[in-house]
């Protein structure tokens, strides 16, 4: 499989129109590259938009759901693999599995949640994959600052 990352973000657009801008973008890039886009397996909010974006420029998605979210119809349909879990917890560890890296683009406790699992498994040394975090619009800034 060819390099993979991971995109934690947001199940709403935001309040920013960067937000989508930067998820869009982002999106693009990665199929641009070559990369495989792991990420939520939501079709709404900017993970929608992400995976729209690298799917309409050729780019590989695979989405990662728990059950209950797939069942509330926030699945996306069109990636080119959906895999469905039962748990958030077992997304977050699959994902993790799935991907290279990791990227943090602005979203809500999910996101935050999936960013600091992440960061806590570099710290204990259960993994040793780059972490980004992408700052749109000063998003991330009070984080940063702590």
């Amino acid at each position: 499989m060819p390099f993979s990352i991971c995109v934690f973000c947001g199940s709403a657009p935001g309040a920013d129109p960067a937000f989508a801008e930067a998820a869009r973008t982002v999106g693009r890039e990665i199929a641009r590259r070559g990369w495989t886009l792991v990420y939520g397996g939501g079709s709404v909010g900017l993970m929608g938009i992400l995976a729209d974006a690298a799917l309409a420029e050729g780019g590989r998605v695979v989405g990662v759901i728990p059950r209950f979210l797939y069942e509330w119809e926030v699945g996306h349909d069109d990636l080119t693999e959906l895999e469905i879990v039962e748990t958030l917890t077992e997304r977050k560890v699959r994902m993790g599995d799935l991907a290279d890296a990791f990227l943090s683009l602005p979203g809500g406790i999910g996101t935050l949640d999936e960013l600091f699992e992440a960061l806590s498994w570099a710290q204990l040394g259960l993994e040793q994959k780059p972490n980004g975090l992408l700052n749109v619009s000063g998003y991330y800034d009070s984080l940063i600052g702590f």
